[in-house]
């Protein structure tokens, strides 16, 4: 065994995007330029959801969350990823390791959730316009937060023990960004086809239960939005809806390729790659996707703008 005596606790290497590059510094500048971008819309997002009464509302509220949850999502993973290429070091630790593992998962996996309960705020706005200050609560949203907090908490908490539990080979290279479950399983020297089977059928769960509540949320609504007279109702109806569909197709279209599609499609370049859009580029086009299609969104940080510039210009005389 390649193991042998070598410790299960030794620090990881992680080969990176950068190793295979030809313009690896323009490659770190443009993931730091979308870092950077990305924690500030986020967190824009997030302000101005706060600070404005007419972004008060159960829908506005989840997209505050999902906001948070990209900010910690791309915190995660990005910024080790960068200072590595500063300081021309590529190794983390077994608790580094761990921690990202466990973060990662929980993270991703409330987001799942997220967008799934979405919808049901989507379909209730909708299809139920008089009962959704009932049915769409504080008690409510509430509930539907802690949710998919919960769920996502359950999938890091069952998935990280068992997989770093795993011996290693000594080589401890890891061809990947950061410490992603497949690419920690090519490094076991045991034979892991039964986890990657329980873990198969973890994800198939986890993709299809909020699947299944986005399918029929939106059936719903189509038939309704169909139905319905007014012009101007029915645009709204389907701008808000579109949003929503974009965000959830990235996102679990990305998830779907790297858990459920069988090993023969797979390749270390083409698994980074895409691992790179969902772990990078998902969490700064989300707050651009809601608030360029979103004229309250528009239309909360105009007014914001306009009371900095005011408050400036006041403040000069």
């Amino acid at each position: 065994m390649e193991w042998g005596n070598h410790s299960m606790y030794a620090d990881f290497v992680l080969l990176g995007l950068f190793s295979d590059n030809h313009f690896p510094w323009l490659l770190f500048a443009l993931i730091l330029l979308v870092f950077v971008i990305s924690i500030a819309s986020n967190t824009i997002m997030i302000i101005l959801i706060h600070i404005d009464s007419r972004l008060h509302t159960p829908m506005y509220y989840l997209l505050s969350q999902l906001s948070l949850m990209d900010i910690l999502y791309i915190s995660t993973i990005v910024p080790k990823m960068l200072v590595d290429q500063i300081l021309g070091q590529r190794t983390i630790s077994f608790a580094g390791c761990t921690a990202q593992h466990f973060l990662y998962l929980t993270l991703a996996g409330a987001e799942f959730f997220l967008l799934g309960l979405m919808s049901y705020d989507r379909y209730v706005a909708i299809c139920n316009p008089l009962r959704y200050p009932v049915l769409m609560s504080r008690k409510v949203c509430m509930l539907i937060v802690l949710a998919a907090w919960l769920g996502g908490s359950i999938d890091g908490f069952l998935l990280t023990p068992v997989t770093m539990q795993f011996p290693f080979r000594a080589s401890r290279e890891i061809n990947h960004f950061f410490c992603e479950v497949p690419a920690l399983l090519k490094l076991s020297c045991t034979d892991t086809s039964t986890y990657e089977t329980a873990m198969y059928v973890c994800c198939i769960m986890m993709l299809l239960i909020p699947f299944s509540v986005i399918s029929a949320s939106y059936t719903r609504i189509l038939i309704t939005v169909y139905r319905m007279s007014e012009a101007e109702g029915r645009r709204k109806a389907v701008a808000t809806c579109s949003s929503h569909m974009v965000v959830v197709s990235l996102f679990y279209g990305a998830a779907m390729y790297t858990y459920v599609l069988p090993h023969s499609y797979h390749t270390p370049d083409r698994d980074k790659a895409v691992s790179a859009f969902y772990t990078i580029l998902t969490p700064l086009l989300n707050p651009l996707i809601y608030s360029l299609r979103n004229k309250d969104v528009t239309g909360a940080l105009e007014k914001a703008l306009g009371r900095c510039l005011s408050s400036g210009s006041v403040s000069t005389f």
